[in-house]
């Protein structure tokens, strides 16, 4: 029994009789539902962002490396792009491909979430789904000024939001490039039919927190699946002109097949292909698909490509779990 199912049978132990209405619960939250901001033009966008920064810079409980970054030409560009970084990171996990869309003439901005980079290494426990959203809507709201053609790429809890921005009404996000996305924990964490008992229990936080070894608070990650629960079924057309993923066989943490399955609805629906992208195992990757060791240049090239539309740098390959 793994250690997600063995917590989840231990909170289920105390609830007894309650565990059928677990099933009933609605997980759907009102709050979720952030209505577009204001179209912001690049002067007041950057400013935006510049006092953001600093206000990270004068707060001792940010670490220095972990805040915000914006990556300017100083002027609005016909591209920009939104990097969302993932659960328990900062902004430094996209130091080399922010870089690298930046080199390659976009503007670049990378918010840190809330309740992560922080001296307090355990903050992100508190994380909720509400911020997260906001967080998410906010940061669109800067890069959407910042070029003329814009979208979001995000990793593993990153790229839920980056999903749920593609489908927000009124956002014209253009490109979708989702990394690892924990759209489900993997079967062998726990199984499809534990997940909406662990978004009840641990994200309502009925129960008290629990910490896996990977150091993930499970009333944390479980905000992300109330987000990935909250996209809209059937996805909706938006104007989206390419969507891709990114994933590793060696990934243990997200559920492979829901990392393909979701995205590719939100491509049909915009009638659009899906473009996947799967990892080679012997370049060793497992979940964080940034960390990418000595190949990373040329790996981070194939992002930029994929985000851009060009073919999958490997066939689409069966996905076992």
């Amino acid at each position: 029994m793994t250690e997600i199912i063995a917590l989840l049978v231990g909170g289920l132990a105390l609830v007894g009789a309650a565990v059928a209405g677990l099933y009933l619960w609605p997980v759907g939250r009102r709050g979720l539902r952030v209505a577009p901001a204001r179209p912001l033009d690049f002067d007041t966008a950057t400013r935006a962002a510049a006092a953001i920064i600093a206000a990270e810079a004068a707060d001792p409980e940010v670490r220095p490396e972990s805040r915000s970054r914006l990556l300017s030409h100083g002027s609005r560009t016909g591209r920009a792009v939104l990097l969302l970084h993932g659960y328990t990171l900062a902004p430094e996990q996209y130091e080399g491909l922010a870089e690298e869309f930046f080199d390659s003439g976009y503007n670049v901005w990378v918010p840190r979430a809330p309740q992560h980079g922080t001296v307090d290494r355990q903050a992100h426990h508190r994380v909720e789904a509400g911020e997260l959203t906001a967080y998410a809507a906010r940061g669109w709201a800067v890069a959407a000024a910042l070029g003329d053609e814009v979208g979001v790429v995000g990793i593993s809890g990153g790229a839920v939001l980056a999903a749920w921005l593609a489908q927000v009404p009124g956002n014209v996000v253009r490109h979708l490039l989702l990394l690892s996305p924990f759209f489900g924990p993997n079967p062998r964490q726990a199984p499809a039919y534990a997940v909406k008992p662990l978004i009840v229990l641990y994200g309502r936080r009925v129960l008290r927190d629990r910490v896996t070894s990977r150091g993930y608070s499970l009333a944390a990650v479980t905000q992300y699946l109330t987000i990935a629960r909250t996209l809209p079924n059937p996805p909706r057309r938006t104007g989206l002109r390419t969507a891709a993923v990114a994933i590793s066989p060696l990934d243990g943490v997200v559920d492979l097949r829901a990392a393909v399955d979701v995205p590719r609805r939100i491509a049909d629906a915009n009638a659009i292909p899906l473009r996947v992208c799967t990892l080679p195992a012997t370049l060793g990757v497992e979940h964080n698909t940034l960390n990418l060791g000595a190949d990373g240049n040329e790996w981070r090239r194939r992002y930029v490509a994929l985000y851009e539309g060009e073919p999958a740098p490997t066939s689409d390959a069966p996905i076992h779990q």
